[in-house]
């Protein structure tokens, strides 16, 4: 199974990678999510709640409130925005790990959410605020590393977009064609299987992730940090050691 997982996050992956991997990354969103909000009461994949809680609270005079959740879609954002930059630097110099990296960065930050776990109880005023930053950041650095894995096909942490996906593929599966038969209304079987698998994975990782939380703690993060190395730790050596060589100094120009 580790061997398989080196392509998963390759420059050339087959279809069936993307699917492995979009699953696997749900999985890992679906436990992060949960847990962050067990430790900080918020979720911080869901920027649709975000982007109108800043109206309510612009509305009720809560400045505040506005401004905080202002921070969490500016660290979205941003994560989305870290991983173009990421992924175009790699592609352009052709490294193995182009895809990897912001998974490798995303791994290193669960750690550090981890970390912050420590402080929260005695730092809560300093580290929720910072916590809720990291979360959301690291929601948007790993749904735009799938996306731009599989062209916008598969995302992991836009559960809602799924879900209507998956409601609209339904309709037509069980739409019954009475009146004509040239033009046929026929489900996608292939995305069905797919946005079903996707949202069982966000569902089961959710599952987990809040059982982790709840009994071992922030200890939960570093079993998702070591799947996600997993998944990028070969590229990312092929790519220091190829590095490695061409600085060589008995490297021959």
């Amino acid at each position: 199974m580790i061997p398989q997982l080196r392509g998963w996050t390759a420059v050339q992956r087959t279809p069936q990678n993307n699917v492995r991997l979009g699953a696997t990354l749900c999985f890992v969103a679906g436990a992060t999510n949960a847990g962050g909000f067990l430790a900080v009461g918020q979720y911080t994949s869901h920027m649709t709640g975000v982007v109108s809680s800043v109206a309510d609270h612009l509305v009720l005079g809560q400045v505040g409130l506005a401004l905080a959740g202002l921070a969490s879609l500016v660290a979205f954002i941003s994560g989305a925005m870290t991983t173009a930059w990421m992924v175009n630097w790699g592609l352009r110099r052709n490294l193995q790990s182009a895809y990897g990296r912001p998974l490798l960065l995303e791994a290193a930050l669960l750690l550090i959410f981890g970390l912050f776990g420590t402080g929260i109880n005695f730092f809560a005023g300093l580290f929720v605020p910072l916590t809720v930053l990291v979360l959301c950041f690291i929601m948007g650095l790993q749904n735009a590393v799938i996306t731009k894995i599989s062209n916008a096909e598969i995302r992991t942490t836009h559960v809602t977009g799924l879900v209507t996906d998956l409601g609209i593929e339904l309709g037509k599966l069980f739409y019954i064609n009475r009146l004509t038969r040239e033009k046929m209304v026929m489900a996608n079987r292939k995305k069905l299987r797919l946005h079903a698998k996707l949202i069982s994975s966000f569902f089961v990782g959710g599952l987990l992730g809040a059982v982790g939380f709840k009994t071992i703690g922030y200890v939960t993060t570093v079993p998702l940090a070591i799947l996600l190395l997993l998944l990028v730790w070969r590229p990312v050596l092929n790519d220091a050691k190829k590095w490695m060589d061409l600085n060589h100094p008995d490297h021959e120009l």
